[in-house]
């Protein structure tokens, strides 16, 4: 038997990662670390730092491979998921079989964030479940939402108030989630927040939240989102990639979408 411990790292920091968290790398017989290309070879690096802060296990083998890229062409965006889960298992597979054989192991996986929240990794492991004997287990991690929050020191939340969190594909679709005050937004390639009317909306914005390169912008939407912008580019342009995340609060009396 197989099991697959995903564990969630929080935004990268090191510090983020918890006692649990570290109990279960160094029990671990393998660490597969996905390799994203060039342009995100910070992000390898970011997992390679975790392991040499908190990996004391000379007997637990660390394993680098290609990550699959997913067709960007594909008309749909469904249908191009779903192949690209289908092609990381694959390639999940063949690494685990070739590091432990037939005998089975403890395989960890180093999650960005929390494995529940906007990540795909379980659907892809419940894909690896259908082809080996293969157990799941979850490791929590700090979330980027809570690492925004903090970093702002703002409440996720108004009093007694619900909170939707949400992409930005959805947010451009579909604009503001009717009935929602409070905003998260994750997985947002173009600063969506563009397409609102931004009167009425504060914003809290933050990239490489956490970490020592953390940039923070605050205030009502209509003032700083050129800035948030302009200073996004600017982080891609300098790394290739840029994790960000941001939350929008609509102030009292300013009325719905």
């Amino acid at each position: 038997m197989i099991e697959l411990t995903l564990i969630g790292i929080g935004t990268g920091n090191p510090d983020h990662v918890t006692g649990q968290a570290v109990r279960a790398m160094n029990a671990a017989d393998l660490i597969l670390i996905p390799l994203k290309g060039a342009d995100k070879s910070d992000l390898a690096g970011l997992r390679r730092a975790i392991c040499a802060q908190h990996l004391a296990n000379p007997a637990t083998q660390v394993v680098e491979f290609a990550l699959p890229v997913r067709d960007a062409a594909n008309p749909s965006y469904r249908a191009g998921v779903d192949d690209w889960h289908d092609a990381i298992a694959d390639a999940w597979e063949g690494q685990i079989r070739a590091a432990l054989g037939d005998r089975g192991g403890r395989v960890a996986l180093l999650v960005w964030g929390d494995p529940s929240l906007y990540d795909s990794t379980l659907r892809i492991a419940d894909r690896l479940a259908g082809r080996m004997d293969l157990r799941t287990r979850v490791i929590p991690g700090i979330t980027a939402i809570q690492a925004l929050c903090a970093a702002h020191a703002i409440p996720l939340n108004d009093i007694g108030a619900p909170v939707v969190i949400t992409t930005g594909r959805q947010l451009r679709q579909a604009g503001w989630p009717t009935g929602a005050d409070t905003v998260v937004v994750m997985l947002d390639g173009d600063c969506a927040f563009r397409g609102l009317p931004p009167e009425g909306i504060d914003i809290w914005w933050g990239a490489c939240v956490g970490m020592p390169e953390e940039v923070l912008r605050a205030g009502p939407l209509a003032q700083v989102a050129d800035e948030i912008v302009a200073t996004r580019a600017a982080l891609r342009a300098d790394h290739g990639w840029v994790m960000d995340i941001y939350l929008m609060r609509r102030r009292t009396g300013a009325g719905g979408a």
